[in-house]
């Protein structure tokens, strides 16, 4: 895991483990801090409470909420910031032999590099980076 990202993790807790989830839109993982999860709970019961007061329904909060925390992966990371995914978040991310890791905001993505610049929803300048890190590495798209 990029020193960048582990700074960010390690200013807002102690513990050195990331969450991991299948990400919403894409063929990714969705990481972010142990923290983050107690503000991403916070915003689930607002949202909650909103749908109280709206035509929402409860089945949408309900898988909302179980994809939130019942389908995640709590996974520690050493000093150096290594990590080892388990299968089944892997299998999720589609993540194979190399990772591409990118921050967005409140939390991170984690991406199959070739997947990533297979996709048409990314924006070419994104695209560059995971293209330049796979060169530096000796890799071919």
């Amino acid at each position: 895991m990029p020193a960048f990202l582990r700074s960010v993790i390690e200013r807002r807790g102690d513990a050195r483990t990331i969450v991991l989830a299948k990400h919403d839109l894409f063929d990714a993982l969705s990481a972010y801090d142990p923290a983050y999860a107690a503000l991403k709970h916070e915003k689930l019961e607002r949202r909650a409470e909103k749908l109280e007061t709206s035509d929402g329904s409860d089945l949408e909060y309900m898988r909302t909420s179980m994809m939130a925390f019942g389908a995640t992966e709590e996974v520690p990371y050493d000093k150096s910031g290594r990590i080892v995914l388990p299968p089944m978040m892997r299998r999720k991310g589609l993540i194979e032999d190399l990772a591409l890791f990118i921050g967005v905001g409140e939390t991170f993505q984690i991406w199959n590099p070739r997947i990533f610049l297979g996709d048409d929803r990314i924006p070419e300048d994104m695209k560059d980076i995971a293209r330049f890190r796979m060169e530096e590495r000796g890799i071919s798209e």
